[in-house]
């Protein structure tokens, strides 16, 4: 198993009980995958601690599953402590439309270094459809393919596959795939998976949507989204007849349009970012929202929408936050002395600085005594011409400036040198790099959760719930 290391985004502080526990709508607890989780929420009175995330490839970057684990371990303990139940809810945002962010996925290939997999492009004259709306298609299976090709081969590879296969079809939509996949990784857990775009889900939000239109963003904009003809779309109000048009094909809609479409057609209905941990709180027990730092950073952007459908914010508390640390790379820092943050550097950096460290002291030692003597000869000899000719002391000083780029080119190709005879540190460390900071991103931003239960198996869940776990109550 690999090392994991914390690395909080803040320090986590509980929310307070300021809600009575109550009972969920039926078309709330209809639209959560069957489970352990879906159980409890119908059984009765509940409290819920919520998270989400858009739907992504493969389940998406690290942090999805982070977040909710996360959710997992934060509702166990407040039901400890409250002694009332506490439901994790994973929010599967299929209404988003990001199909960019939704269409590809990062693993660390055979040799160690990270590999894109992806599905397929957008055309870009494409509707944006909501990704609820947009299947695998053929292309799952190349991109299934594409990951058993680029991980190494490993006793738990098989059913890490048969795990996303069983999930990722090619008539299954991107939002569908990923909430199987995250209800089978994770529902025995208790998680509850909620699809937000079940259309009995959407029915009974449609009429807190509509609600959401009275307020007008810092961008002019409402925070209501609709299905148009260009895809989902962003409505503005116009005017002071309730009229509503779109951003990007500039359709108009009546409120009594949009009120018919609410009963009639709700599925075209959506919340935007900030509406939608709102509409959560509304239909949900909400006592926490589990977010990484952007949104957490965002979440007071939406105190509108709060005040005008007369809602309690839910505390927001930060997410886990950790580093997967394999022990050949954990190796290459202990050797070194480093930490993570020495990794997150250009790339060759690194690399040249524990070059150099290697450099006997009489080479530094040498090169040091050359720049001090040249800048201390330069000097004199400054003093000495310049007493003659004022007009050569630009002369002398780029005569000194040469010298000293003759002895820094001397220098890069010593390092040069050493960096051959040291083939096996640099390729180790470009590795470690690699692995933590791909591509210069943090790896839970990155890499997918497929990449790392390939080469440990499925009990990495456990271990890094364990984690997860000691960051919820240290005591």
């Amino acid at each position: 198993m690999p090392r994991i290391e914390a690395t909080p985004i803040a320090p986590l502080s509980l929310p307070e009980r300021r809600l009575t526990p109550r009972s969920v709508a039926p078309e709330v607890v209809s639209a959560a995958l069957p489970g352990p989780g879906r159980d409890r929420l119908a059984a009765g009175a509940v409290l819920a601690v919520t998270t989400g995330q858009q739907p992504g490839l493969f389940t998406g970057p690290l942090y999805t599953i982070y977040k909710a684990l996360s959710a997992i371990v934060l509702a166990r303990r407040l039901e400890r402590a409250w002694g009332t139940t506490v439901v994790p809810v994973f929010w599967v945002a299929g209404d988003d439309h990001d199909f960019a962010e939704a269409n590809h996925a990062w693993v660390l290939d055979t040799d160690g270094e990270p590999a894109e997999i992806r599905l397929r492009e957008r055309a870009t004259d494409a509707p944006l459809l909501s990704l609820s709306r947009e299947v695998g298609g053929p292309e799952i299976h190349a991109a299934l393919d594409r990951l058993r090709a680029a991980t190494p081969d490993s006793e738990f590879k098989g059913a890490v596959l048969a795990w996303l296969e069983a999930a990722y079809r090619p008539d299954a939509t991107l939002a569908d795939a990923a909430a199987g996949a995250l209800q089978a990784l994770l529902g025995a857990k208790g998680l509850v998976v909620l699809r937000a775009h079940d259309p009995a889900f959407k029915r009974i939000a449609a009429p807190w949507v509509l609600r959401a239109l009275s307020v007008t963003l810092p961008d002019g904009y409402t925070p209501v989204m609709i299905d148009a003809r260009l895809g989902r779309d962003r409505l503005r109000a116009e005017g002071e007849g309730g009229e509503f048009v779109t951003r990007r094909s500039e359709e108009r809609f009546t409120r009594p349009m949009l009120e018919a479409m609410a009963r009639e057609q709700p599925e075209r209905l959506s919340p935007n970012v900030l509406a939608r941990p709102v509409i959560e709180a509304i239909l949900l027990p909400t006592v926490a929202y589990v977010g990484g730092p952007a949104e957490l950073g965002y979440l007071p952007e939406a105190a509108a929408v709060y005040e005008a459908l007369g809602v309690r914010p839910q505390a927001a508390v930060p997410r886990w936050s950790g580093v997967l640390i394999d022990a050949r790379v954990d190796k290459v820092i202990a050797r070194h002395g480093l930490g993570l943050g020495d990794l997150d550097g250009r790339p060759g950096e690194l690399e040249a600085r524990l070059v150099r460290e290697s450099l006997s002291p009489e080479i530094e030692a040498r090169f040091a005594d050359l720049r001090r003597a040249l800048d201390d000869q330069y000097r004199r000899l400054g003093e000495a011409v310049t007493r003659v000719d004022q007009t050569l002391a630009r002369s002398i000083q780029s005569a000194k400036n040469t010298a000293l780029a003759g002895t820094q080119e001397i220098e890069k190709k010593l390092l040069a040198s050493l960096k051959r005879e040291n083939e096996t540190l640099v390729r180790q460390v470009s590795r470690a790099r690699a692995a933590v900071f791909p591509r210069g991103e943090p790896q839970e931003r990155m890499l997918t959760v497929a990449s790392f239960l390939i080469r440990y198996g499925l009990d990495l869940v456990a271990e890094v719930e364990r984690e997860v776990a000691r960051w919820a109550d240290p005591s």
